[in-house]
């Protein structure tokens, strides 16, 4: 995933992104990852009951969308929140939220427009 940047993610990187947190198990890892930081995969399996194999799998595709980063001590895997994945995440969103307020502003100047106009068409003056 590129650094941040005040542009918005790539498309590739969205759809990695979204698809990371589509899962309520994924969600859920990146809940317990931000309430009590960094987890082995056995430590993040156990409160969501899921397999080993299943859990790895999930972090996986977080890891991917760039939400999590992992690092290896031993025979142990240990994975923590990746602040960058949610930034660019922001951003986007961020983007897309200014655009709909302007598109929203624009439809009740319209609106306020069109209610003053037939007051306007009644008087024949």
């Amino acid at each position: 995933m590129p650094p941040p940047s005040s542009s918005s993610p790539a498309p590739g990187d969205l759809d990695r992104m979204f698809f990371a947190l589509a899962d309520a198990h994924r969600r859920g890892m990146l809940e317990l990852l931000a309430r009590g930081g960094p987890a082995s995969v056995s430590e993040l399996a156990a409160p969501l009951q899921i397999a080993l194999p299943s859990a790895v799998k999930h972090l996986a595709v977080l890891e991917q969308g760039g939400f999590v980063a992992s690092r290896k001590a031993g025979r142990v895997r240990t994975f923590q929140i990746e602040p960058r994945g949610f930034d660019a995440m922001n951003t986007w969103l961020a983007q897309h939220k200014a655009m709909l307020h302007a598109q929203f502003d624009r439809l009740g100047d319209y609106l306020a427009q069109q209610q003053a106009e037939p007051a306007n068409q009644g008087d024949p003056r």
